[in-house]
């Protein structure tokens, strides 16, 4: 093959590969030039992750755990409002054995329950999943006891464990 020649076979291969890269975008010519990232590139970019999951994700779970905590403490303030109600229409709070239930659903033995108290056809459990305590008459100076006892569900504890109670303030 002569100088002319392979002149001519390189302005070719130009010609072939222009004609491929002028009906693409710019990303997409990039793509054609550059078919990967490199190893060491991944490797930093898994690394920034990393670090901004270790700094990060404990805040966010810390933040969880308290807005569980609030969200506890407003039902049971719903939950009083409602007792409070069923406390106006029938001269007395409900018993024990009953339970919040009555602020749901009407008991055979109350002539003047003027609910339901509580939105929903049932009364929701506490934001762990477990149903609250409620007592009545209270121990703690108030016509009735209605609490949580937070994450693990067993009274006492402290912080995402702790009680949430009608009672404290």
């Amino acid at each position: 093959m002569t100088i002319r020649e392979e002149e001519q076979v390189q302005v070719e291969q130009c010609a072939s590969i222009s004609v491929v890269l002028i009906g693409r975008t710019a990303p997409q010519r990039v793509l054609l030039e550059q078919d990967s990232f490199t190893l060491v590139e991944m490797l930093v970019v898994i690394t920034i992750i990393g670090l901004v999951v270790g700094l990060v994700g404990p805040r966010v779970l810390n933040h969880l755990s308290e807005s569980k905590t609030k969200a506890a403490r407003i039902q049971i303030e719903s939950f009083a409002q409602a007792l409070d109600l069923y406390y106006l229409d029938n001269g007395s709070y409900p018993a024990t054995g009953v339970g919040l239930a009555v602020l749901v659903q009407k008991p055979n033995n109350v002539e003047r329950w003027n609910g339901p108290y509580l939105k929903g056809s049932v009364v929701p459990n506490d934001p762990w999943g477990k149903p609250y305590e409620y007592a009545s008459p209270g121990t703690h100076g108030l016509a009735y006891d209605l609490a949580s006892f937070g994450a693990d569900g067993r009274e006492g504890g402290t912080e995402q464990a702790a009680d949430i109670a009608n009672w404290q303030k």
